[in-house]
């Protein structure tokens, strides 16, 4: 077979390809089950190399050590099979991916776009992982190099817009970032990378009001049968947080954010995330954090991927629970032995920022700072966005303020508000320091 961008997939008929090719475009808009569709592909031609490709990337980009067992299987039943050089390359990038290591399957995957550029596949699964690695550059660029071949009647189009929107945002050229992504929602309205994109534009900007009215346009687009709904929701959260309107913030999270409780990493990171910048802020989340945390407790020992890590170790503190605590504490130590590239990310960033958490939790305000202080100008290498690694900062900042430590609160502060002038928290901090100067 041969797709409309002329590659060739080895091993499949018509109808497996229709079943692939519904699948990516599915992941392409990040709605509907593309795991089934895989599956079907598979199902009609067991022999289809890239099938088998695709659905390990999707596992293998979940963060969650089941699903990586998955993935690796994938690479498995794909590894014998007839495939073209670009297939191959595919098939080696999963190995690299489900073996954990990110770099190598990013490489290897910039190569293949390299060579074959209107290969959405490639582009996507790269870019997803440059956003898990934290690699803001590449996040652009792999786009970039890529665009010049994509005309506007191409099927997927929007998705590569959508996600040089993000990569141009995560790079700091927001108006570049917001064109682009606008023009991905207008072609396609359900792709929720793309709508995600120029929130995010929004949130650097501190453009509150602005953000809130982008994602309360059209939610039924961005949110219906989508597997990215719970962050986008949090996006919309935090454009309410920064404006202080706390009760909103609890009622998206007891709805669309956390309300059905997903047991996911990827939505209880979200989920963390929301609660620990309300609880910086003094604000009482009831028994939020027991529901929270009692999910995050079969992962604590999981120890793939230090990012999640430190949203457990929120949840653990906001809980009061010290058991699982220690037992993710134990699984760090233990992944920093390893050869992965989450040995890196957890050595580098992860542990002391989860330590920082705990030493948050139990009002040791100048511990928690001085273990965040030398990690934040390298935060990016454990991955996440600009939005979801403030929680840094913020966590920083509210240290330095309960600890009374008056010069660092007021660097810090100060720092802030040239970042984000037009942010209210921003000048909610302002006040704070220069009250602990007066005191």
């Amino acid at each position: 077979m041969k797709d409309a961008f002329g590659l060739t997939y080895s091993g499949a008929t018509e109808a497996g390809f229709s079943s692939y090719a519904r699948a990516v475009h599915e992941l392409q808009c990040f709605i509907g089950d593309p795991v089934s569709s895989i599956d079907r592909a598979i199902g009609e031609n067991p022999g289809f190399v890239m099938a088998h490709v695709f659905k390990g990337y999707l596992f293998g980009l979940a963060t969650e050590r089941e699903a990586t067992a998955v993935a690796k299987a994938c690479y498995e039943a794909a590894l014998p099979l007839a495939a073209t050089t670009r297939e191959q390359a595919h098939v080696a990038a999963l190995g690299h991916l489900a073996g954990g290591h990110w770099h190598q399957a990013s490489r290897i995957l910039e190569d293949v776009a390299i060579d074959h550029p209107l290969d959405a596949v490639a582009l996507q699964t790269g870019h997803q992982v440059d956003f898990f690695t934290g690699n803001a550059r590449m996040l652009r660029d792999r786009i970039g190099r890529a665009l010049p071949a994509w005309q506007k009647d191409m099927p997927g189009y929007h998705a590569v817009l959508g996600m040089q929107a993000f990569g141009l945002e995560e790079m700091g050229d927001y108006g570049r970032a917001e064109s682009f992504g606008r023009q991905a929602v207008e072609i396609e309205p359900r792709d929720g990378w793309a709508q995600h994109a120029v929130a995010h534009v929004m949130e650097m900007q501190s453009r509150q009001r602005d953000g809130i009215a982008w994602m309360r346009a059209n939610p039924d687009a961005w949110s219906t049968d989508s597997f990215l709904k719970i962050h986008n929701w949090w996006h919309l959260a935090l454009f309410h947080y920064d404006l202080g309107e706390t009760d909103e913030v609890l009622k998206l999270y007891d709805g669309p954010i956390y309300g059905d409780r997903s047991t996911l990493a990827l939505n209880m990171v979200d989920a963390s995330a929301i609660l620990w910048r309300l609880a910086l802020g003094g604000v009482d989340v009831g028994d939020r954090w027991a529901a929270l945390a009692g999910n995050w407790m079969p992962k604590a020992a999981a120890g793939n991927y230090a990012f999640n890590d430190a949203h457990a170790m929120m949840a653990f503190v906001g809980a009061g629970l010290e058991a699982p605590a220690k037992t993710l504490l134990e699984a760090q130590r233990e992944a920093m032995r390893g050869e992965d590239d989450n040995a890196v990310f957890t050595r580098d960033v992860g542990h002391p920022l989860t330590l920082a958490i705990k030493a948050f939790g139990e009002g040791k305000y100048d511990e928690a700072a001085r273990l965040i202080r030398p990690i934040r100008s390298i935060a990016h290498r454990f991955g996440g966005s600009h939005a979801q690694r403030d929680v840094i900062d913020l966590t920083l900042i509210e240290a330095a303020l309960r600890a009374g430590d008056t010069a660092l609160a007021r660097a810090l502060t100060v720092e802030r508000q040239l970042a984000r002038p037009d942010s209210p928290l921003s000048a909610l901090f302002s006040r704070r320091a220069a009250d602990l100067s007066e005191n």
